[in-house]
């Protein structure tokens, strides 16, 4: 079952995407990450992170979805359906791999 998107991860996954800048990709973890430090004290629990994943996921389909961002696996664009192990994430781009 498939949470539906959290507007902070997607605002955190495009802040991140946008800042790395065009053909360069973030990983999940860096979007967890920047949720747990905006939600919590990272030094009371320095894997809070683990928990804003699902959220993370969720929101890259989504942003995948409508256009926004592209799902990396093995530096190749993947359907968001087909998103599953690891992935990154690039903003979205017009070419074919």
């Amino acid at each position: 079952m498939m949470i539906p998107p959290d507007a902070a991860a997607i605002a955190a996954i495009l802040d991140l995407v946008t800042a790395r800048g065009p053909l360069k990709s973030i990983c999940p973890t860096e979007a967890a990450r920047a949720l747990a430090g905006s939600a919590h004290d990272r030094s009371t629990d320095p894997e809070a992170w683990r928990r804003f994943l699902p959220q993370v996921r969720a929101a890259a389909v989504h942003l995948a979805q409508t256009g926004q961002i592209d799902i990396l696996r093995k530096g190749k664009k993947i359907a968001p359906d087909a998103m599953h192990g690891v992935v990154r994430f690039r903003l979205a781009t017009n070419q074919e791999e």
